[in-house]
This record gives C-alpha cells, sequence and structure tokens, in this order.
C-alpha cells in the first residue's frame, strides 16, 4: 500500500511539471493536482489511523 501511495505520488509530480512545462497539455496539471491530493488523503488516513502493516 505505501508503495502505491509513492508511485501515486511521483505521478502526480511528474504531471504537474509536465502541466506547467507543456502549456497545450495543461488538463494534467489538474490530473497531477487530483492525484496528488489523492495521495495525501491516504497517507493521512494511515498514519492517523495508526495501520502500521506492510
Amino acid at each position: 500500500m505505501n508503495i502505491l501511495v509513492a508511485v501515486i505520488a511521483i505521478a502526480a509530480i511528474i504531471l504537474l511539471i509536465t502541466g506547467g512545462v507543456v502549456p497545450a497539455l495543461n488538463f494534467l496539471l489538474w490530473v497531477g493536482l487530483a492525484l496528488l491530493v489523492i495521495a495525501v488523503v491516504v497517507f493521512l488516513v494511515r498514519y492517523i489511523g495508526g495501520n502500521r502493516t506492510v
């Protein structure tokens, strides 16, 4: 599950950079933001929930 969150966060950062560099692909900015929000929510739920199992 932690690997999934890391992959989503990395994909979000890449999409945010791509969306900022290539104005023609501006929708990637919103996709990156959505993925970043999902990754943060999943991380917070796992952190607050105290579920430390792999």
